[in-house]
């Protein structure tokens, strides 16, 4: 009993060191120095391992940060990873009028590749959609896009959406994070018919997984015109 007493006490007191922290540092410029160890230890009259779990609460939590040999300070708001955008939300970023002609929307048998990509097993049901995408009524990219026919029931039957992605929000399903890929190659003569290219052109290949949350709800892979179109990602690093 007097055990458990004692350490619901330290739960208490670690509770109460790191508000207290929480109080003085919210509100704080980036790179302000936190309470030191020894401060707080003597204002809480608590051990110093009590101190340094409450600390470690705040760092984990992303307020505070520890800076090898200087101490702890108020950390850098961290940074967010841009909204995935649909094509016809890129296109309109960049000022150009997005427009999409279905090739192919058709149900077929998942295989090796599309399954492990989707998390299904080869031979499941899945929609292949695929679309030649202009910018201002120039050719840009062909997507083949596949999705889980499981989540999305009465897709081919409801008539294809402008937008995919829209589609996907509709039933709460839109893509929150992806793992994209890009290669460089060459368009093989269907490619280069459609996009108005000669075969060997250089294009840009770029691959999605798109999920929401933890489940995968659409793979696809982009051909895109090299000379139409510029990838900008965003990148960052610590100063």
């Amino acid at each position: 009993m007097d055990e458990l007493l004692v350490t619901e006490g330290r739960a208490l007191k670690h509770v109460q060191v790191r508000e207290y922290v929480r109080t003085l540092v919210t509100g704080a410029a980036p790179g302000s120095p936190a309470p030191s160890e020894r401060e707080l230890v003597h204002r809480f009259g608590v051990a110093r391992m009590t101190v340094r779990q409450a600390m470690d609460a705040l760092v984990v939590e992303g307020l505070l940060e520890r800076i090898p040999g200087r101490g702890t300070f108020v950390a850098r708001p961290r940074r967010t990873a841009s909204r995935l955008t649909s094509y016809t939300e890129e296109m309109s970023r960049r000022g150009l009028l997005a427009e999409s002609q279905t090739l192919l929307a058709r149900r077929e048998q998942a295989g090796p590749g599309v399954a492990r990509a989707l998390n299904v097993s080869e031979g499941d049901a899945v929609i292949h959609w695929r679309r030649l995408r202009r910018a201002d009524g120039q050719p840009m990219c062909i997507e083949d896009a596949y999705l889980n026919e499981v989540l999305i029931p009465g897709f081919l039957q409801s008539g294809m959406p402008m937008s995919l992605y829209d589609a996907l929000e509709s039933r709460g399903l839109r893509p929150t994070w992806a793992e994209d890929s890009v290669n460089a190659d060459v368009a093989n003569a269907e490619e280069a018919e459609s996009l108005e290219i000669e075969a060997g052109t250089p294009v840009l290949r770029h691959s999605r997984r798109g999920l929401a949350g933890e489940k995968v709800v659409e793979v696809s892979r982009t051909v895109y015109r090299a000379d139409r179109f510029t990838m900008w990602l965003q990148v960052g690093s610590e100063p």
